[in-house]
């Protein structure tokens, strides 16, 4: 691993793990995730910056407008696509809006990108992640996947066999963290994880759940060799979400 790379990767790691507060929903939900407090950016980025959290992952818009309410208190992962929840899902693309050199600019130690494993523009997000991968790693930032199967070829997009394929595909393409739907049990998230190799799995927080179902499942993920969870409305549409980051971060990392 570069020098420089392994530097950016390992401050997006705590106890070789990683926790991230991801604030992406506004451009991939709409409004319809928030409430009158989390609708602003500066009540999330003030979440983000408690010290809990090992990386912030948000479009460009929000880095750039918000950067002094989050700057120097949690490392940027900077979202390099995007897309919204009005097009079918089966005709899904995350086409690029922001370049690696937007995110060294605003400071990132990482980028994150969407792949729709399974999607008939696959190979367009393929192309692209490629040419974003070695251009990160060429400035020595990390790369995180999301990887979500998707499209009309995908039956199950949430089975156990499809998430673990599109955790390979994340290794195979390159990627230093992969960010997946949780499979559903320890077991298969052994599997994803194995069939991840070296590239750590991360788990998304999804919906908001009741603390105590969240706070077992992730127990779940990290039991099944998860390197940690990318997290977003069941932080900042809790109630008391410095309890609730402070309970995740305590099982993500051991504390």
């Amino acid at each position: 691993m570069a020098a420089g790379k392994s530097a950016h990767l390992a401050r997006i790691l705590r106890n070789g793990k990683v926790l991230i507060l991801a604030m992406d929903q506004g451009m991939e939900h709409g409004p319809t995730d928030f409430n009158a407090k989390n609708i602003n950016p500066e009540y999330v980025c003030e979440i983000a910056g408690l010290g809990h959290f090992t990386g912030f992952a948000v479009q460009k818009g929000v880095a750039k407008l918000y950067k002094e309410n989050y700057s120097g208190k949690v490392p940027l992962i900077l979202k390099l696509n995007g897309r919204t929840n009005i097009v079918p899902k089966d005709e899904c693309y995350s086409s690029q809006v922001a370049s690696v050199k937007e995110a060294v600019d605003l400071g990132a130690d990482a980028v994150g990108y969407t792949i729709y494993v399974g999607s008939q523009r696959e190979a367009d997000m393929f192309r692209e992640f490629g040419l974003i991968e070695q251009q990160a790693h060429d400035y020595g930032l990390a790369c995180v996947v999301w990887a979500y199967p998707r499209g009309k070829y995908v039956k199950d997009e949430k089975s156990p066999e499809m998430v673990a394929y599109a955790a390979r595909v994340a290794l195979e393409l390159g990627a230093d963290v992969v960010k997946i739907n949780y499979p559903g049990s320890v077991d298969a998230m052994k599997w994803v994880v194995a069939s991840a190799g070296r590239c750590r799995v991360i788990s998304a927080g999804g919906s908001k759940q009741p603390d105590g179902e969240f706070i077992a499942k992730v127990k779940d993920m990290m039991a099944g060799g998860g390197s940690g969870l990318a997290v977003g409305r069941n932080v900042w549409q809790n109630e008391n979400p410095e309890k609730i980051s402070k309970e995740i971060a305590k099982v993500v990392f051991g504390d």
